[in-house]
């Protein structure tokens, strides 16, 4: 009987050490002589040949046994809660060392981590562009449009501290919650802009933002800029897309490989728009990729293959975009405030005679589709977009000799790296069908790029201009050129 109760009491802690090496309590070595020591007396106290005393009663054992298991409750609890303590410590180290560690680094596109506390980050990135173009030929000054009246070319040669952009980029009281402030500014044109955004992850497959941003309304839009191959857009993007807006939209990866961004905005370019001429009609747009091969395109979904991929790289999307536009401006001002859209002889579509003498369109619905698809592989990057675009339900102050006007378009553009990571030749064409005109390009260039950084590079390029649709002091066009255009340009960004 005495030897079952030693028994059992012996089994009683053993099983309760077991538990405790089960769940990986980690014991010190005091901690493991204070047990050795209590089982000791434990043994000496029940066993009747150790015990001097005398066989023990079942009342005592009770009592010892009870005394015992209050004993060792409490032992595995103070265990428990020393034990948590010293894994959160080792951890919250662990996470201090990783977050401090790179404190100060540059981390390619996201600049230089500034500040990193338990609040929050902040990252500094900049880009900046210095260029020279020369729009051929300088004594080509007039062209017709589609109504016959002569109209100036401006051919430029200039140098210049072209773009600086400044971004202040972190995550702010949660890690889920990002920011981004920026300083947006073309000297070319005398613009500045204070921009910027908000992001909130609620899942890899929703992230919701509100801010300023591209409508998504083309490859070009959904942030690879300024990982381009030449430093602007070629012509038929940008005589297609739409611009940069206030708005909420969405975004996320909805499965491997596929993702989307919707946008609800104001307009399609609220550049130089004042909020007194936003009219009531908000815009939407929505843009998917699918990426069916390696899930990635590089980052921001750069054009050309600094990457150098082993294995074949594919991305697949699509885009839609509606807006019913206003002039935002008076039906008896010429010139209209908006200019993000021209017709295809590059009239401005809201101009004062823009389709009829004397009669001006107040507003009227823009409708764009595209589709593109794009390769990388061991340094070959091939992509091309194709456009839709329509025009229609024209509010007038005056007889129209069309109700709706339907271009289309396209671009390829084409590279490969002569020695990888050093040297890149590329090549590009435009081809674009208007309701008034046919225009095309053809391009070619190199990128050079001395540190071993794709964010600093040399460019040069020369372009074929037949009848540029496109008319913009920033980029590389101006409207109804016939001619060449060359550029040489140096870029940093971080």
């Amino acid at each position: 009987m005495k030897s079952n109760y030693y028994c059992s009491i012996r089994k009683v802690c053993i099983r309760v050490l077991k538990v405790a090496d089960r769940l990986n309590f980690s014991y010190s070595a005091h901690m493991v002589s204070i047990v050795r020591r209590a089982l000791f007396r434990i043994k000496i106290k029940l066993s009747p040949t150790l015990n001097p005393q005398g066989p023990i009663t079942r009342e005592n054992f009770i009592k010892q046994y009870l005394r015992l298991t209050i004993t060792y409750v409490i032992f595995l609890t103070l265990t428990l809660e020393v034990t948590a303590q010293e894994q959160k410590s080792d951890a919250d180290t662990t996470q201090v060392d990783s977050v401090y560690e790179n404190w100060g680094s540059i981390s390619p596109g996201k600049g230089f981590e500034v500040a990193r506390t338990k609040f929050g980050t902040l990252n500094i990135s900049a880009y900046m562009l210095a260029r020279y173009m020369n729009q051929l030929p300088a004594t080509d000054t007039l062209f017709t449009d589609h109504l016959d009246r002569p109209r100036t070319i401006d051919p430029r040669q200039d140098i210049l501290w072209h773009r600086v952009m400044v971004w202040f980029q972190g995550w702010i009281y949660s890690q889920k919650l990002r920011y981004t402030a920026n300083i947006w500014t073309v000297n070319a044109t005398n613009q500045v802009a204070v921009a910027g955004f908000m992001t909130y992850h609620f899942h890899k497959a929703f992230k919701l933002s509100a801010g300023i941003n591209g409508f998504p309304g083309t490859r070009s839009l959904l942030g690879s800029h300024p990982l381009w191959l030449g430093t602007d857009r070629v012509m038929a993007d940008e005589y297609f897309r739409p611009g940069f807006t206030s708005g909420i939209w969405a975004a996320g990866e909805l499965f491997p490989g596929f993702n989307y961004q919707g946008m609800l905005g104001d307009n399609l370019s609220e550049l130089g728009i004042s909020a007194a001429k936003l009219t009531r009609n908000l815009g939407y747009g929505i843009n998917f990729w699918y990426m069916p091969t390696t899930r990635e395109f590089g980052p921001r979904g750069s054009y050309g293959d600094w990457e150098y991929h082993e294995k074949i790289a594919t991305r697949f999307g699509g885009a839609f975009t509606h807006h019913r536009e206003n002039r935002f401006s008076n039906l008896d001002q010429r010139s209209p405030d908006n200019t993000a859209i021209r017709l295809s002889d590059a009239t401005l579509f809201f101009e004062t005679g823009a389709l009829a003498d004397g009669v001006t369109i107040e507003e009227a619905d823009y409708d764009l589709l595209a589709f593109d698809a794009a390769l990388k592989y061991k340094g070959i990057f091939l992509q091309a977009e194709y456009y839709i675009r329509k025009l229609s339900d024209f509010d007038a102050n005056g007889a129209l000799p069309m109700s709706d006007l339907e271009d289309t378009g396209f671009y390829v553009q084409a590279a490969a790296y002569l020695i990888p990571k050093k040297l890149e030749l590329y090549g590009a064409t435009s081809q674009i069908y208007g309701s008034f005109n046919n225009s095309s390009e053809y391009l070619g260039g190199m990128n050079y790029y001395p540190f071993d950084t794709r964010n600093m590079r040399i460019n040069a390029q020369v372009i074929n201009v037949h009848g540029s649709p496109v008319s913009s002091v920033f980029g590389y066009y101006t409207g109804g050129q016939k001619g060449t255009t060359v550029s040489v340009a140096a870029s940093i960004f971080f």
